[in-house]
């Protein structure tokens, strides 16, 4: 048993006798980065250039971003071109997420850049900081989103045992993280395809119904194709009444999200567009929600919750199974039809915030009673399959909890690696 002193670092606690706590300025030079100017001459050159959102995985490593900036940017903005190797530390959005760059590349003002001026292992050093997360968060400040300073960052000291141990424990890290990676990748995998196969029950119930052997005739719509020579076809405006609710100003504000669910905003701010009650209308329990500008990643619910919502939610009762008219719906989501059939005002969006547009979306329905076993069986398959998924995240979240238990305590020197 290795004989222990106090580290001076609240986060971590005791580390070996013979290990240091340094400053990460003594360790590193800080370097901040910053992003061109929108001119175009400035963007999609040949300068690699990342954002913290481009390293936000798990993954150890990063060689690229999802946009390349020009020499010209490049010159004409205060970033810096850091060098291979070094440790790229997410400053915000969210504070903490570390990644080591594989090239040469410069990064935004979202990232702080660690690069070694002294004698140190750059992979120790990233699980050190990867476990470091909660402190730095609370180092963190501001009011639209919290960041962590370059100075605060800067003067945070991390234990410091010699090159040789740090060495040593990166590597015996290296294999060990990569197993559970690898589990955990399979498990994601897992995931997915059970996502999938949830889109399919619901594609296949609500194009063919519950009789695998039915006759299908071709609907004469483009993105619905074939369809189920007993059904109808129409349009939403005609079974479907756009409502304009009442609502008291302290009823729950309610968020319809891109998971198909409606639920209490709470705490939580994500979706709130005003506190202005000019920008609400009311929600009933059982009222059709359909999102006007996310319908193309399937923000379309039934809602469980009386409150009130932004009035980009249309808000809709209707004489048919609700449900129905939703799994169809999101159905449509599955297939990207509403990207192809409405050009959105940002990438990646449709624009449905018109009733008159979205009452052109055309369904194709059975009689109400195959419509209220069609409903029936798809929420009792959904919910079977969600409650796989979610056995399957609590597999991956605990599995993330020991592997950062386990970097924890290699990393200060609680457990030592053996020869």
């Amino acid at each position: 048993m290795r004989e222990m002193k106090d580290s001076g670092i609240e986060w971590v606690g005791n580390i070996p006798a013979t290990w240091k706590s340094i400053q990460i300025k003594n360790l590193f030079t800080i370097l901040s980065g910053a992003t061109p100017t929108p001119d175009t001459d400035n963007w999609d050159g040949d300068v690699l250039w990342i954002t913290p959102a481009d390293y936000k995985t798990k993954d150890k490593y990063v060689s690229g971003g999802k946009r390349n900036i020009s020499q010209q940017g490049f010159n004409t903005c205060s970033t810096s071109m850091i060098p291979k190797g070094s440790i790229i530390f997410s400053k915000r959005a969210p504070i903490g997420t570390v990644a080591i760059n594989t090239e040469v590349l410069c990064t935004n003002q979202g990232c702080l850049s660690c690069v070694s001026k002294s004698d140190t292992c750059n992979d120790y050093y990233y699980y050190v900081m990867s476990v470091g997360t909660e402190h730095f968060e609370l180092l963190g400040s501001g009011t639209t989103f919290k960041e962590i300073s370059a100075n605060s960052f800067s003067n945070c000291k991390l234990p410091c045992p010699d090159k040789c141990e740090q060495e040593k424990i990166a590597f015996f890290l290296d294999e060990r993280c990569s197993a559970f990676n690898c589990l955990i990748s399979d498990i994601q995998s897992q995931i997915e395809t059970l996502e999938e196969y949830k889109r399919s029950v619901i594609t296949e119930a609500v194009t063919k119904g519950l009789d695998p052997d039915v006759e299908m005739k071709d609907s004469g719509v483009d993105y619905i194709g074939k369809m189920n020579a007993k059904w109808k076809l129409t349009k939403l405006r005609y079974i479907c009444e756009k409502l304009n609710r009442y609502f008291t100003s302290d009823a729950e504000p309610l968020i319809c999200s891109n998971k198909g669910e409606v639920f209490p905003r709470g705490e939580n701010s994500f979706g709130l567009v005003s506190d202005n009650d000019k920008m609400f209308q009311g929600v009933h329990k059982g009222d059709l929600l359909i999102h006007g500008m996310d319908t193309w990643h399937g923000a379309i619910a039934v809602s469980d919750y009386d409150g009130k919502c932004t009035t980009v939610v249309h808000v809709c009762d209707s004489e048919q199974n609700k449900y129905f008219i939703c799994y169809f719906l999101q159905m449509l989501a599955f297939k990207s039809v509403y990207k192809a059939i409405s050009n959105g005002v940002r990438e990646n969006t449709s624009d449905f915030r018109s009733w008159d547009k979205a009452g052109h979306i055309y369904i194709t329905i059975p009689d109400i009673d195959e419509q209220n076993r069609i409903a029936e069986y798809i929420k009792e398959m959904v919910e079977h399959i969600n409650a796989i998924i979610a056995e399957k995240k609590q597999q991956i979240e605990t599995i993330e909890e020991y592997k950062k238990s386990l970097i924890f305590e290699y990393v200060t020197g609680k457990k030592e690696v053996q020869a």
